[in-house]
């Protein structure tokens, strides 16, 4: 069994209606674990919580070693991102609608976290995106993320032209509304109600899926990770890129991304007997029927 942690950080998902005694509960409660007990800097900020240290990113990274994240998969794509660089494992209790990332109900976060926080869990780690966007030869804009990164038309009607290469060989030209490049993570995301398949968090590649391509015979096909993808805009109106949580709107033609695997991982932490496959189960409701 692992050594216990000393030092959590709270980030939650402080948009939610009565959040704030929640995670005020949650924090009493680690503190009657033995931890010492921060907040996430704008969790704190937005919630009015003032008993404890407000922390950015770098003195997360500096002064915890594991962060408890209370709410949906969404506030825990946000702290993954900014976590990851600083190798800090994650926690997820689940305030959110569907979990697959936020894995412990809040009913039952405390019967949970007890051997956890003592050093019984199960640790995986999943790999993220790191991508730019090319302009005229120079990089106008870089970010990290952990689901996908989709380019797709605006409002219009008209459809997106997009020439797809992997490293210096040319896939396709394609007309459709846009593509996703997804993550294994990001495989249960946007890519499969696109018609993308579900990849096992392990497996070291990703997906790319056309979203209502012009042409049927453009399918999804999984991409081992150590090559680039690279999406040019060649026409279409008001075209913008996704990544995750970020937006950068109005490419141009001409403009690039380009998608790679990063070299920072996320560590997600989950108590001892966690499965996938159960995680598929639950949240896609294959035992209906």
């Amino acid at each position: 069994m692992a050594s216990g942690f000393r030092h959590a950080v709270i980030v939650g998902k402080y948009q939610a209606r009565g959040i704030r005694p929640v995670l005020e509960e949650v924090a009493h409660f680690l503190v009657g674990q033995g931890l010492e007990v921060s907040f996430e800097r704008e969790t704190a900020h937005n919630t009015g919580v003032a008993d404890f240290d407000a922390l950015d990113t770098p003195e997360i990274g500096h002064r915890c070693d594991v962060a408890v994240v209370v709410g949906g998969d969404g506030t825990m794509l946000g702290i993954a991102r900014e976590l990851a660089r600083w190798n800090v494992p994650l926690i997820g209790i689940n305030q959110g609608r569907l979990g697959f990332i936020t894995d412990i109900p809040m009913g039952s976060y405390k019967e949970a976290l007890v051997p956890m926080l003592a050093g019984d869990y199960e640790e995986e780690q999943r790999s993220m995106l790191e991508s730019d966007v090319w302009r005229d030869g120079e990089r106008i804009f870089d970010g990290l993320s952990l689901n996908d990164v989709v380019v797709s038309r605006g409002s219009s009607a008209s459809m997106v032209e997009l020439r797809v290469d992997v490293d210096d060989d040319f896939v396709a030209n394609l007309r459709a509304d846009g593509l996703i490049v997804a993550s294994p993570t990001g495989s249960t995301a946007y890519a499969l109600s696109a018609g993308g398949p579900i990849m096992h968090p392990s497996i070291g590649g990703w997906v790319v899926v056309p979203i209502a391509s012009h042409t049927l015979s453009n399918r999804p096909i999984v991409l081992p990770d150590q090559g680039e993808v690279r999406i040019g805009i060649v026409s279409g109106k008001d075209v913008s890129a996704n990544f995750d949580m970020h937006n950068l709107a109005s490419l141009l033609h001409g403009d690039q991304v380009r998608v790679r695997r990063s070299a920072f991982k996320v560590r997600f932490l989950h108590p001892r007997g966690w499965s996938y496959y159960a995680t598929l189960r639950r949240k896609l409701r294959w035992y209906e029927g």
